[in-house]
C-alpha cells in the first residue's frame, strides 16, 4: 500500500534517485534563482537582451536602494502587515471557537454546519470576483484595508475551522469530562484546558494563513487600488511604466516581498512541523 523507502530499494534505484534529485531541485529553484539574478542587473541588460547572461555590472545595491528609498515599496510592505496580521489573528481566533463547538459538542445539525464550513473551500474564487467587489462598494469598504481584512477572514475561516475541528477531536475527551465534573464553566474549559493543547495547531495554522494572505495577488488587485491600501504583491506592479517595465526593480521588489513569509516559516518551523505531525503516530 505504501511506497518502499529509498533506503530499502536496490542500488540502481538509489543511484537514480540521487542523480535526479539535484536536477529536480535546480529546476524547482530556477525561477527564484532567475529573479534573484535579475534583481542585481542594470536596466541596460534588459534593453540589450541580456536576460540570461552574466550581469554587465553589479547593480544590487542601487536596485534595492531604489526599491526602499525611491518608491512606495515600504508603504506597500506596511499595508501587507496591516492586512495579514489582523487576518491571521481573526481567522485563527474564530476557527478555534468554531472548531471547539463543532468538535466537542454533539448536537443535531453539527455535521451540516461543519459541511457548510468545508463546502465554502470548494467554491472557485474567480466566480465570486464581481459579487464580492459589488458588496464592498455597497458597504463602503472598497479600496480599504479593513475591507480586505474582513474579506480574508471570512474566506479563510472555513479552512481554519476544518483544520481546528479535526485537531480538537483528537484531544483526550476525558480531560474535558474531568473539568465538567469539577464544575468548571465551558468557557473556562476552552480557555484553560483546550486552548493550551492547541498551541502546535495554532502555530502551524498561523504560518499557513500568513503565507496565503501575504502572497495573495488576485483579491489584492480586485478589491484595492493605489498606494493607500494595496499590499506589496499588487504594489510591485507600480514599477511598470506606460511603455516599458523596470524588470530589475520588479525583481528586487519580489525578493523583498518574499522575505517575510520565509522568515516566518523558519522562525516557526519547529512548531509548524509539530502541529502538522501531531497525531500522525500513536
Amino acid at each position: 500500500m505504501f511506497p518502499t523507502p529509498i533506503q530499502k530499494r536496490s542500488q540502481a534505484a538509489q543511484l537514480t534517485y540521487q542523480s535526479f534529485l539535484p536536477i529536480a531541485l535546480i529546476l524547482w529553484l530556477l525561477p527564484l534563482i532567475a529573479v534573484a539574478v535579475f534583481s542585481i542587473k542594470p536596466d541596460s541588460d534588459f534593453t540589450t537582451g541580456n536576460y540570461w547572461g552574466w550581469p554587465s555590472s553589479f547593480e544590487g545595491f542601487a536596485n534595492y536602494g531604489k526599491v526602499f528609498f525611491e518608491s512606495d515599496m515600504p508603504r506597500y510592505m506596511l499595508n501587507s502587515v496591516f492586512i495579514t496580521v489582523p487576518t491571521v489573528i481573526g481567522a485563527v481566533a474564530l476557527s478555534c471557537m468554531a472548531g471547539f463547538a463543532l468538535g466537542i459538542y454533539k448536537f443535531k445539525s453539527n455535521i451540516w454546519i461543519f459541511f457548510m464550513f468545508v463546502a465554502g473551500n470548494f467554491v472557485p474564487f474567480q466566480i465570486l470576483m464581481i459579487p464580492v467587489r459589488d458588496l464592498t462598494l455597497d458597504m463602503g469598504l472598497y479600496n480599504t484595508i479593513p475591507g480586505l481584512v474582513l474579506f480574508h477572514i471570512a474566506f479563510q475561516t472555513g479552512f481554519c475551522t476544518l483544520f481546528m475541528r479535526n485537531f480538537i477531536r483528537q484531544l483526550p475527551f476525558e480531560l474535558i469530562e474531568a473539568a465538567r465534573v469539577e464544575g468548571v464553566a465551558e468557557w473556562r474549559i476552552f480557555w484553560f484546558v483546550v486552548l493550551p493543547l492547541m498551541k502546535p495547531a495554532i502555530a502551524a495554522l498561523a504560518v499557513l494563513i500568513f503565507t496565503f494572505i501575504w502572497n495573495d495577488y488576485f483579491w489584492a488587485v480586485v478589491l484595492t487600488q493605489g498606494v493607500e491600501s494595496q499590499p506589496v504583491t499588487a504594489g510591485i506592479t507600480s514599477f511598470n511604466a506606460q511603455y516599458r517595465a523596470a524588470y530589475h526593480l520588479m525583481s528586487a521588489g519580489s525578493i523583498v516581498a518574499a522575505l517575510p513569509p520565509v522568515i516566518m516559516f523558519f522562525a516557526m518551523q519547529k512548531h509548524f512541523i509539530a502541529g502538522l505531525t501531531l497525531g500522525a503516530v500513536k
